[in-house]
């Protein structure tokens, strides 16, 4: 295991997604079981295996942990779109078929680089938009950062709760 130049050996990432699913809104947490990196250039040509990229031991603790705190943490696939645009209802239909659960714009080049350094990671989405097409809603950067905030207690009992499991926080 290589691990980060800092000692690091695990991480807990968190980022904000939109909703594919029709039993999953705004403000719902999603453990990420999978990523799907359908687009993007890659800046380094090394091959990383990913199959549990996402550490199935984390996300078992994890789990343990929604469980105690009483958070209802959902699991599912999440696929990365690059920034700076939003997905049109096609994309969206598209990424369902392809068996997504949510999408963002983040998360996979990071999880990436993180599995070639040999570091162990759990990531939660924090659902902040029914995917284009899915709702009524205007989906936008403004409305993504006025949405966050709804699943932010939640998250942070998750990571308190992680963290003490560790003898932390």
């Amino acid at each position: 295991m290589l691990g980060s130049g800092l000692g690091a050996r695990q991480l807990f990432v968190a980022n904000a997604a939109g909703s594919l699913r029709s039993d999953t809104f705004p403000g719902d947490l999603m453990l990420i079981s999978d990523r799907s990196p359908l687009i993007g250039e890659a800046t380094d040509k090394r091959f990383v295996n990913l199959v549990d990229a996402y550490g199935p031991d984390m996300r078992a603790r994890l789990i343990e942990v929604a469980r105690g705190v009483g958070v209802d943490l959902k699991s599912g696939v999440y696929a990365w779109y690059s920034v700076p645009n939003f997905e049109t209802p096609a994309e969206i239909h598209t990424l369902h078929i392809l068996g997504a659960d949510a999408v963002g714009m983040s998360t996979v080049p990071e999880v990436i680089l993180g599995q070639f350094l040999g570091l162990e990671w759990v990531a939660v989405s924090a659902i902040t938009n029914m995917g284009a097409g899915m709702g009524d809603e205007v989906i936008s950067h403004e409305h993504t950062k006025a949405m966050a905030p709804i699943g932010a207690q939640n998250l942070e009992q998750l990571i308190r709760g992680f963290l003490r499991g560790r003898g932390e926080g």
